[in-house]
Order: structure tokens, then sequence, then C-alpha cells
């Protein structure tokens, strides 16, 4: 296995970058990585901090997006380290490409470089997110603002097969956000989208609502890009604030510190179950190759699981299995 990571992407990059690459080195055995960005900076990094990256590859380039870069300029500087990476991916250089840099650069650079899958008609942020119990992946969590019926029913049938094929949920149940559960409710776009959604070979169970979210209303939450960007930022923002709180709470006195004390193994655990660090980050999924949006904040720890994770990717035919579906309902609609 061989994987393209951008050494400049994200907040802590590239130091981070390099560790949890390094990590993973340690664990697979038969794993080949290629860091994408400056040699000297990358270098230097290593030395400055002791790391040994002699069982790194480097593919020196001259540029680095940043978060505050728009989108479009991943089309225009070709030399980035996202560019580089991408067009790596596309040139069959390496077999996924992993980068905690700018999503919107990505999402374009995935959609211009690498190309989508045959069928699909936009490729979407598909971030997995922490239920009770269990977890649950948002597409599209923020890559298309706008969408039609026919991009939902793809978000679902995407998403379906990457929870199946890579996070092991057997035929994970596929909800519609929406206002209320009754088939009636949303606007037409959502209407719409519940029809085909029924109509699709997938474990579709209807819309969900704001408040079955957290619980464990289904595995796959299909959305428009901005009402998934909303719950997601959301999501984060109210995870954080609560455990904030409880943190504050058991520092309040030494009677609460004490309690503490006592369930620090359970504390631990729930600290772990809403840890975003544990997923990784977001598959772009509907890219004809895999490409994985890493966490933008991302330590060794984030990247050390999106490497797992993007190895999974590539080696459980998850884009041969949507591409599939795809053109099946292609086909379908084609003789109706």
């Amino acid at each position: 296995m061989k994987l393209i990571v951008d050494a400049f992407g994200g907040d802590n990059a590239p130091l981070e970058i390099i560790k949890g690459c390094v990590e993973s080195l340690l664990e697979h055995n038969d794993l080949e990585i290629i860091l994408t960005g400056p040699a000297d900076k990358i270098n230097k990094c290593a030395e400055d901090n002791n790391i040994d990256i002699s069982g790194l590859s480097i593919r020196d380039c001259s540029d680095i997006l940043t978060m505050e870069d728009d989108p479009l300029e991943v089309r225009k500087r070709r030399d980035s380290s996202m560019a580089v990476g991408l067009g790596m991916l596309a040139k069959g250089e390496g077999d996924a490409f992993l980068s905690a840099g700018n999503s919107g650069a990505l999402i374009t650079g995935a959609t211009l470089f690498v190309k989508r899958i045959k069928g699909i008609m936009r490729p979407a942020f598909s971030p997995v997110l922490p239920k009770s119990p269990g977890m649950f992946m948002l597409i599209d969590g923020g890559a298309n603002v706008e969408c039609k019926p026919e991009m939902l029913r793809q978000f679902g049938i995407m998403g379906s097969v990457y929870m199946e094929r890579v996070m092991g949920v057997k035929n994970p149940r596929v909800g519609l956000a929406n206002v209320g559960t009754e088939h009636h409710k949303g606007d037409s776009l959502r209407r719409e989208a519940f029809a085909l959604l029924k109509d699709t070979p997938i474990n579709f169970v209807g819309n969900i609502e704001g408040t079955q979210i957290p619980f464990d209303g289904c595995e796959v939450l299909v959305t428009d890009g901005f009402t998934g960007n909303l719950i997601l930022k959301t999501y984060e923002g109210a995870a954080a604030a609560v455990m904030g709180r409880i943190k504050a709470i058991y520092k309040k006195s030494a009677k609460n510190k004490l309690s503490a004390a006592m369930i620090a193994s359970d504390l631990k655990a729930l600290k772990g179950e809403v840890n975003s660090d544990v997923y990784g980050g977001a598959p772009i999924l509907g890219a004809a190759k895999p490409v994985f949006k890493v966490h933008g904040n991302a330590t060794a720890v984030t990247m050390h699981y999106a490497i797992k994770l993007a190895i999974d990717y590539a080696e459980t035919g998850v884009i041969e299995a949507i591409e599939e579906t795809a053109g099946k309902l292609a086909d379908n609609n084609t003789r109706g």
C-alpha cells in the first residue's frame, strides 16, 4: 500500500503530520508513504525534533496552500503540496491521498485532478461522528451548498457503502435530515429526495429530526452541504461545550474532585467516544480514487487513525461498489 500525504496541510503541519506518518510505518509493515511539500522544510522539521524519517519518501514542491486561500487557487498553484499530491494520485503513483489542509481546495482539487466516479454528480465531504451508541456519517458535510434530489440519493448510496465496508456497520440505516419525521415534511428538495431514497437499494429509514441525530436515528445522515455544515459545526461545538461543563463541575470542589477520581476510567472512556481523533477525518466520497480529508487541527494521533481509515478505504472496494450501484440506477432510469 502506497499513500501520498500532504505534509503541509493543517494547523500543526508539518510536525504532527510527520510524527503520525512515522508511527503508522511502525504499525504497517507493507506501507509506503510519500510526503509532498518543500523538502528542505520537511527535513529541517524532522532534524529539529529528532525524528527519523528515513522510512518516508519526499516529493519536493515549492508551494503551500493555506487555510485562508481561495479554494480555486488549487487550480492555478500546481506546485503546491496539495495539487502535487492529487496529481500523483491521479497518475497512479499512490493508492490514496490524505491532507489536513484547506477543505474547499481539497474538494475542488479532487474534482479537477482525480475526477469523479462514473455516474456520480458531485463528490461529498463525509465526516463520521459519534452518536449514542456507535457512530454515523454526515453526508454532505459542506462540499455542495446547493443540491439536487438525485445528488442526495447518491450521497445515501455512497455513505451506505462506506459505512458497511470501511466502518464495519452491517446494513447501515440511511436517514434524511429534515424538520419532521413524516414523509411529506420539508421543502421540495427534501420531499423529492425522500421519494428517490425510498426507491433506492439501501436501508432507508425515512426522515431524521435534529433531536434524533445524536442518538440512534441512523448510521448515514443525508443532507445538502449547507445544512450539513451547520449540523457538523453545531454538533462539534455542543460536544465541546458539554465536556467543558462536565470538567468544570468536577474541578469545582474537593468533594467533586474526589468523585471524579472514583469514575476516572468512565470519564476517560466518554472523552474517547467523543474524541474526533478516533475518526481521523472524512473521505471525499465520489472522487474516482481515495481522497481523505484529515482534521485541520490534526495531531499525530489523528493522522495515525486517518491513515488506517485511508488504507481500509483503498482496500475494501468502496469506489467500485459505488460505481456499480450508481451504474445500475442509471440503467434503470434509462429503461424507465
